[in-house]
């Protein structure tokens, strides 16, 4: 049977919650902190391939031509009545951080398996392709710069570039790929698809707070990651005069303190700044820190304010008194406007459900940030719970909420897939 304009299709809300809940043993860990059941299934580790292999074979239960390409990105095909026209992509990552919920990113992956599966139980056939992707390495805690698979896949970054990075233990991600069995012989550069849509639990608390389930999301603001190396000098805690130490904890202590300045400014606009880890050496009670380490995440919907705080907090660095300091870019991504057309796709697809729906940009980075330099893109974000917390076990969505963001991306998708 084929699509006509009038067609909506309805997803088997019960068979995408059980498959979120069976990828989410994979990888699951008591959480101390919050007597909670855990993820951490962080990317090319053994895990990850568990989970690889897991949504391969639903891949392949549902009749999709599976590839894998060089950086170990997984997509799933479904042909459609011309198959030589370009196709829709809808997907997202199942790889997690090392204190993930269920939801992140598996959201994505799973819904866009449940569209198949909900046409192929109504007979239904696109006039495109479908694509289901699964992006290797989108959150970066392993390897370090995250949109890893799509950021390779759309040009921003090359193959050779992703395969030297290292893990913490030195281990090179061109190397681990081999190790679990994924890398793959399909280009890693991707041509251009008809659109891509992906759907993502918000991870923060704007959709909750204004009563809605669904967003329509505009598009992802800029992000830039920075680690930063402060230099002391090493003394004894107890017989050094306060005037004579070069405390590199100290200095940390200042920067922490000088970004929320510069956050609470309002010189900077929409400026969120976090240190999100934070170490000094050697770390013994009774030693003067002689080296810090920390990492800067900056984000700012305005490209212009965030190369300003970057520079200001550049000069800022030069008057910390310590004896050198050194810093490393670990990711920068320039704020992306999602295309028009998709988002009132999105949007006029959710009306024609009687489901509301309100526009709000990205706070996090996403695949379809990268996708977007290649191909109309647009998200949607499905509401959480407990003030939209995410990378955290306590990260949740309702089954009927998560029902909701994959009704209107099935049918988004289809909407697409017909033009």
């Amino acid at each position: 049977m084929t699509m006509t304009s009038s067609t909506h299709l309805s997803i088997d809300s019960d068979r995408l919650w059980s498959a979120l809940m069976e990828l989410a043993r994979i990888g699951a860990y008591d959480d101390t902190a919050t007597g909670l059941v855990g993820v951490d299934r962080q990317s090319l580790t053994d895990e990850d391939a568990a989970g690889r292999q897991l949504v391969i074979g639903w891949m392949k239960d549902a009749g999709l031509e599976v590839t894998i390409d060089e950086l170990g990105t997984i997509f799933g095909r479904r042909e459609g009545l011309e198959p030589d026209l370009a196709p829709v992509i809808a997907g997202s990552h199942i790889d997690s951080v090392a204190t993930a919920g269920a939801f992140d990113g598996c959201l994505g992956v799973l819904g866009a398996l449940e569209v198949v599966r909900s046409l192929n139980d109504a007979g239904l056939t696109t006039r495109r392709p479908l694509v289901i992707a699964a992006w290797t390495e989108e959150e970066g805690v392993r390897f370090g710069t995250d949109m890893l698979g799509s950021a390779v896949a759309a040009g921003r970054l090359t193959l050779d570039y992703a395969y030297e990075l290292v893990d913490a233990a030195g281990l090179r991600l061109g190397d681990e790929l081999v190790r679990i069995g994924f890398k793959g012989d399909r280009p890693a550069r991707l041509d251009p698809p008809h659109a891509y849509v992906e759907c993502h639990i918000e991870q923060g608390p704007v959709l909750a707070d204004q009563g809605y389930a669904i967003g329509v999301v505009t598009g992802v603001q800029s992000i830039s990651w920075q680690k930063i190396t402060l230099h002391g000098r090493a003394a004894h805690a107890g017989t050094t005069p306060t005037e004579l130490r070069v405390d590199a904890g100290l200095a940390a202590a200042q920067l922490v303190v000088r970004l929320r300045e510069m956050v609470d400014s309002g010189e900077y606009g929409q400026l969120r700044a976090t240190v999100g880890h934070l170490q000094t050496f050697p770390g013994i009670p009774s030693v003067v820190p002689d080296r810090a380490e920390l990492t800067v995440d900056l984000r700012n919907p305005d490209d212009a304010l965030m190369t300003q705080a970057e520079a200001d907090l550049a000069t800022y660095l030069e008057t910390l008194p310590v004896l050198r300091v050194e810093t490393k870019r670990m990711a920068k991504t320039a704020a992306v406007p999602f295309s028009e057309r998709v988002q009132d796709a999105i949007a006029a697809t959710a009306g024609s459900l009687d489901i509301p729906t309100m526009r709000l940009i990205s706070g996090a980075g996403h695949d379809a940030q990268e996708m977007a330099a290649i191909t109309p893109t647009a998200m949607i974000f499905v509401r959480g719970q407990y003030d939209g917390i995410s990378h955290n076990p306590r990260e949740y969505s309702t089954p009927e909420d998560c029902a909701a963001g994959i009704t209107v991306l099935a049918n988004t998708v289809l909407r697409l897939a017909a033009e």
